[in-house]
């Protein structure tokens, strides 16, 4: 017969989490009660089980409560032991195993003992796997194998080891001497002697910590020999558990997980779903893994933007507001931690959840401008004639953001169309049908642009998505190349010398490159600057968004680049900037003057503020009155209406009329806000039952009495009597100034006189020229070889021309004289030099003449000249071969 002798506790227990002690115990049901030892010692333990049949004691004893019936060889049901005032608690399982009563009780045979009583006899923690008896007529029948009861051994334990885990023991070593051995995976198989036996007492140990998560379980068998290696008992199994301890903490598929929602998206939107998986058991707390955010990054509009199935891990959002324009991405922490998500036992690790907010066409596209021009060339086609510029807040080179320009009107032969830029979104307006200038001198479109994407429900287009374009119709094209206008976005205020771009131009003439210098063309208010060399564009003074040169929020510049080729060629360039507002204006209170009744409850003073900033940095306003001086909070009180609007009224019953300065501080909603203490004088006066003032109460209010103004009339009189004495005089004064007599005398006074001088000859009708000597020469050997006085002199002579002095770039002042003398001299001695209308004196004409004689034309009676070749000489001489030609047929 077997025996196992098991430990009643597991060396080091003490080292395992208190509330995850787990241990099996089995026992045997034989007609008597078994006791449940191993935590018996401790003081204060109560114990639970979940089968109402069986409870236990106090003391560890396991009783049944009735008379059971047990349909199979066992039970098996978990009992839970409490320790109240450590706040601790252990389970284990209890299998229960049913016996039989042996029918010879008391019946012994001489020579051996007897078996019963050895099992009685044996320790309460051996077990006897197999069980011998011998009936009265001395035959010896075996019973059926005994189930061994696994054997569960933490992992991680600490030692020392060889560490013993139970003692098998066969009921024949009394008799012969027996040999033990263990054989299977972790003895004699890889993993090699994980588990020993001692051949000789039959126990057996593990030699190493064991790890859970590496093999679970193991799975060996046990056998006995005697001394020869002949089998005693026939082999058992054994079963080796390994108990999960939570040392392996959550491990995150991935890292980082990327996840996307729409923006204006309802609460309840599903985003994405985060992983992590223990290697601990997971059918034990050790395995179970809760999620929780800890943190959200950036906290607007709200700090709990999103919100996570701690079972699922599925993110969802859980807060309106999702806008991309304002925040684009969201940087959301994850922590994963097992126990069920409790963090004071629990193992935790993080990951990051990135979700980005997708766009969608929730902002209609609209013009920078609501008017735009250009020049249309005749008579060409495929010509950029204007460029649209728009302004969409959407995901840039999306179907939300990209362009569709449509003409609604003003084109209606088709003479253009508006093509999309697909890099900056603007509408290029092309003629794709030749203008006539006769036809067409100006053309004005009505544009509208929407995108290739639908709006979002709810989103209307808006009024600056429609603009006009007037253009006007050009003879011919003569202008510098214009290029496309160059769009930076810049937050105002920035310091002076900031460099914004770099405006490069670069013209090529033939094969050769040109050397462009850059200059400013327009810049109206003064707040560029542009390197003349290598076209950096930098600022020459601090932008502000709300000058009266924005418009739109853009400040528009244009830029000249001009080569030095030659001639030269030159291009504009337009520079927009699109400046971003800061909180860098104080609201200022409104109105600054206001009238109150003396009595309160009968009017009030409603103000507001007005913020030269935009929207976010300008309401909800905070209207409050300053500390000092006390007078004013114990007079005048504040009321807050809304955002934007506040009520000044009267705190005390009575305040004398007069005129009172109220200062009012005003603080915006910018970040960081400003703040602005505004003075509103208040006029207080008498009022009547419709609560408005009457005229002596205003004028009491004014604080003006008598003297007041009766000193203000006397110096009205003062200043008009001054007036009418300065006019007196100046009419004396125009008296004297016609009756005064002049100092000469007209006769010798040459002004105004007419001067009148002699005409000259009448030019070239007064002088008799001879035409009859300008015939040309056949050659120009008479002239060169001429004497020396005789020649003509409206020819240009064939000789070497003279030699100029040079003449300096900028003559010095004492030179000029000098200068206009010598260039006298020159000219006087130059023979090639003009004039061609001076006397000419032509002293040979020639001989001969290349045009011939010209007494063949006199005209002839005879017929001996033929004149037929004139019809050879074309159609001018058409009418002269019909005269000449045909005289004998006529």
């Amino acid at each position: 017969m077997w025996f196992l002798e098991a430990p009643r506790t597991f060396p080091h227990a003490s080292s395992w989490p208190l509330q995850e002690r787990h241990a099996e115990l089995v026992v045997f049901i034989g007609g008597k009660t078994v006791k449940f030892s191993g935590c018996s010692e401790s003081k204060g333990i109560q114990y639970e089980t979940d089968n109402l049949d069986f409870k236990v004691r106090t003391d560890g004893t396991i009783y049944a409560t009735q008379q059971v019936q047990i349909p199979s060889e066992q039970t098996i049901f978990m009992v839970t032991a409490w320790d109240h005032q450590a706040v601790e608690s252990w389970e284990t399982m209890v299998r229960l195993l049913v016996g039989e009563k042996s029918q010879h009780k008391g019946q012994k045979q001489k020579g051996k003992k007897n078996t019963s009583a050895d099992l009685l006899q044996q320790p309460s923690d051996t077990l006897l796997p197999w069980r011998h008896q011998q009936n009265s007529h001395g035959l010896r029948r075996q019973k059926r194998d005994w189930v061994i009861p696994p054997i569960n051994v933490p992992e991680n334990s600490r030692g020392p080891f060889p560490q013993q885990l139970v003692r098998i023991r066969s009921d024949k070593d009394s008799e012969i001497h027996i040999r033990y051995s263990i054989t299977g995976v972790g003895a004699d198989q890889p993993p090699m002697e994980v588990f020993n036996i001692d051949p000789v007492s039959g126990r057996m140990y593990v030699t190493r910590p064991m790890d859970r998560e590496e093999r679970a379980s193991y799975h060996l068998r046990a056998h006995a020999v005697d001394m020869n290696g002949n089998k005693v008992e026939n082999p058992i199994d054994l079963y080796i558990y390994v108990i999960d301890m939570n040392d392996n903490r959550p491990e995150f598929i991935n890292q980082v997980y990327n996840g996307s929602v729409d923006e204006g998206s309802k609460p309840g939107t599903y985003v994405m779903t985060v992983t992590a998986n223990d290697a601990d058991d997971v059918t034990t707390a050790n395995g179970m893994v809760r999620y929780r955010i800890v943190t959200q990054t950036p906290q607007s509009p709200s700090q709990n933007m999103f919100t996570i199935n701690s079972e699922t891990g599925d993110i969802v959002t859980v807060a309106a507001g999702l806008d991309r324009e304002k925040v684009q991405q969201y940087t959301v922490i994850v922590q994963a931690t097992d126990m069920e998500g409790n963090l004071n036992y629990g193992l935790s690790n993080t990951a990051t959840a990135i979700i980005m907010v997708t766009d969608v066409n929730d902002n209609p596209p609209e013009f920078t401008a609501s008017t735009y021009s250009g020049e249309v060339p005749e008579n060409r086609v495929e010509v950029v004639v204007a460029n649209l510029t728009v302004m969409d807040r959407d995901q840039p080179h999306s179907p939300n953001w990209n362009a569709v320009y449509r003409i609604i009107s003003g084109d209606p032969s088709g003479h253009f169309t508006i093509r999309t830029d697909p890099v900056t979104n603007e509408g290029l307006v092309t003629v794709v049908r030749e203008v006539d200038y006769e036809m067409n001198r100006a053309f004005m479109l009505t544009v509208m642009v929407s995108n290739q994407a639908p709006l979002a429900s709810g989103i209307q287009m808006s009024f600056q998505s429609t603009a006009a374009s007037p253009f006007q119709s050009l003879m011919s094209m003569n202008h510098p190349t214009s290029h496309k206008p160059q769009l930076i976005r810049l937050e105002e205020g920035v310091p002076t010398g900031t460099a914004l771009m770099t405006f490069q131009l670069w013209i090529l003439t033939g094969s050769m490159q040109q050397a462009v210098r850059y200059s400013k063309l327009s810049d109206p208010a003064n707040w560029l600057n542009i390197n003349a060399t290598n076209g950096q564009i930098t600022t020459a003074a601090i932008l502000d968004r709300e000058s009266a040169y924005i418009k739109n929020n853009v400040y528009e510049a244009t830029f000249l680049a001009v080569d030095n080729g030659i001639p030269p060629a030159s291009g504009t360039g337009t520079l927009q900037i699109y400046l971003i507002d800061i909180n860098d204006n104080a609201p200022e209170l409104q109105p600054k003057e206001a009238q109150i009744c003396e009595k309160p409850n009968l009017n009030v003073i409603n103000i507001t503020a007005a913020d030269a900033d935009i929207d976010p940095n300008i309401g909800p306003f905070v209207f409050e009155l300053p500390s000092v001086p006390s007078a004013i909070r114990k007079n005048w009180t504040i009321t807050r209406l809304n955002g934007d609007y506040a009520q000044l009224s009267l705190r005390i019953m009575y305040l004398e009329a007069g005129v009172y300065d109220v200062p009012v501080i005003v603080t915006d909603s910018g970040n960081p806000p400003l703040y602005n203490t505004s003075v509103i004088k208040v006029k207080v006066c008498p009022c009547d039952e419709n609560g408005d003032c009457t005229t002596v109460g205003a004028v009491a209010a004014a604080g003006l009495g008598t003297g007041a103004i009766i000193a203000i009339l006397i110096c009205i009189i003062i200043l008009l009597t001054m007036v009418l004495l300065f006019v007196v005089w100046m009419k004396r004064r125009e008296k004297e100034r016609h009756t005064k007599q002049l100092l000469i005398d007209p006769e010798d006074d040459v002004r105004d006189n007419i001067l009148k001088y002699d005409e000259e000859g009448g030019g070239e009708e007064d002088q008799d020229y001879d035409l009859s000597q300008l015939q040309q020469p056949e050659s120009m050997d008479h002239v060169l070889n001429k004497a020396n006085g005789v020649r003509r002199v409206d020819e240009r002579p064939v000789v070497a021309e003279p030699q100029y002095p040079i003449r300096p770039v900028i003559p010095h002042p004492g030179d000029i004289g000098d200068f206009i003398n010598e260039g006298l001299r020159a000219a006087d001695n130059d023979p090639t030099a003009p004039p061609y209308d001076s006397l000419l004196v032509f002293d040979y004409e020639g001989s001969g003449s290349t045009a011939g004689s010209v007494s063949s034309l006199n005209s002839s009676s005879s017929g001996d000249q033929d004149y037929d070749y004139l019809n050879d000489w074309g159609p001018r001489f058409k009418k002269l071969a019909d005269m000449y030609g045909g005289g004998e047929d006529d």
